[in-house]
């Protein structure tokens, strides 16, 4: 078949929990459109139809899939057996690569796919598209060393990067944190690795911060915090505990030295959320379970309280704002290790988890709120060159 004078990117996005993954793959995506230039994403998000895609952007959405533990799925919505559904989605994707046919085919995380889905289209664009390339793009910290080389010796990970991967992306700064030498990447791998620096988010021009902090409410001289914890399925603890600090100053009698704004997630259970909501309308706290301009609403915050998700990260660093973050440390460690690297370079707090009580989330608090100079001395002097180092490797690829 021949080939179209457009360049075809085709991007997966496995999407089994969370916003991270389609957030990045969709951040990804606006910056790469270049004239002529297709860009197709293969994404199980059960939430994808509600982001606006931009011209040039669309999608194919494969049936969505829930862990249940590390090794069991189940399908989202459909009541099928699962490995029926995993078929369904395996056949998907390789009939969509050899439709669209894709000069880059950019892989997010999972080097196989969910349960080795992605492998079949790997090796058919081997075989039969020798042109194309994969490229697999990795955040910055996956997990603990002894963990992720194990699971990648286990699973056979490394042999898959040698043989079927033309390039790794690595969405982060290797002074800050370098999986070479953590996960032990053996020299011929380490070859194909591209550090990127961190993915830059769209960044709202001061007429829309000041219309969000409007919007909410905020009069001059008044701080606003902006409470989220992403996709929000584990993120009822530091909602809780953030309600906990504002109740008990209520208690006390104290006036309130701020106005929040929760943001629960859509994918906080039902109950947890009710419960949330229900205290929030008591102290006159605004709540949302998914915001859809949440750069304008990070911008607008003079203090964010946030899990430490790569894709959180990412938004916060753009915008410039001062963050707290509590890491989650179970089932990945992933979190708990950004934020230390982050934290060594004055770029954010954080509190551990551990550590996630009213008292010392309230003196973090107070101290980001009184003395945020250092955090936002630092962060204006780090550089997000994430989009622009992809573009330069797309443009190697093109011949531009």
């Amino acid at each position: 078949m021949a080939r179209n004078s457009t360049f075809n990117i085709l991007m997966y996005s496995h999407d089994t929990y969370g916003l991270g993954h389609i957030r990045r793959t969709m951040a990804i995506a606006a910056h790469l459109r270049q004239p002529n230039t297709n860009i197709l994403i293969l994404t199980g998000s059960p939430i994808a139809g509600r982001f606006a895609f931009p011209e040039q952007v669309d999608f194919v959405r494969i049936p969505g899939m829930i862990k249940k533990t590390n090794e069991e799925y189940q399908p989202l919505s459909i009541k099928i057996n699962p490995r029926h559904a995993l078929d369904i989605r395996r056949n998907i994707i390789t009939a969509t690569a050899k439709t669209f046919q894709p000069h880059l085919f950019i892989v997010d995380k999972e080097p196989f796919g969910l349960k080795k889905e992605v492998l079949p289209t790997l090796q058919w664009l081997r075989r039969c598209l020798p042109h194309s390339r994969s490229i697999l793009g990795l955040r910055d910290v996956m997990d603990d060393a002894p963990t992720v080389i194990k699971d990648w010796t286990d699973k056979g990970v490394y042999a898959i990067l040698d043989q079927l991967y033309d390039e790794i992306w690595v969405y982060g700064n290797q002074a800050l944190y370098d999986p070479i030498q953590e996960y032990q990447i053996p020299p011929t791998i380490a070859a194909k690795m591209q550090f990127t620096g961190y993915i830059p988010r769209k960044v709202p021009d001061r007429k829309g911060v000041k219309q969000i902090r409007r919007e909410q409410g905020i009069d001059n001289g008044e701080k606003l915090v902006v409470v989220t914890t992403g996709g929000g399925g584990d993120g009822y603890p530091v909602m809780s505990t953030f309600l906990d600090v504002l109740e008990a100053r209520a208690a006390q009698g104290l006036p309130m030295r701020f106005k929040s704004v929760l943001i629960t997630g859509p994918f906080m259970p039902k109950q947890q959320r009710r419960r949330l909501f229900k205290r929030a309308r008591r102290l006159g706290v605004r709540t949302y379970h998914f915001f859809r301009q949440m750069e304008k609403i990070l911008a607008a915050a003079d203090l964010v309280v946030c899990m430490g998700g790569y894709n959180t990260i990412c938004e916060i660093l753009s915008q410039g704002t001062v963050s707290l973050v509590i890491p989650r440390e179970t089932p990945r460690k992933e979190q708990l290790i950004r934020a230390e690297a982050l934290h060594s370079q004055r770029l954010i707090d954080f509190l551990p988890w551990s550590r996630l009580e009213p008292g010392p989330l309230a003196e973090k608090m107070t101290a980001l709120l009184q003395a945020p100079e250092p955090t936002q001395r630092a962060i204006a002097d780090f550089k997000l060159t994430g989009i622009d180092a992809m573009v330069k490797r797309i443009c190697l690829h093109r011949g531009c």
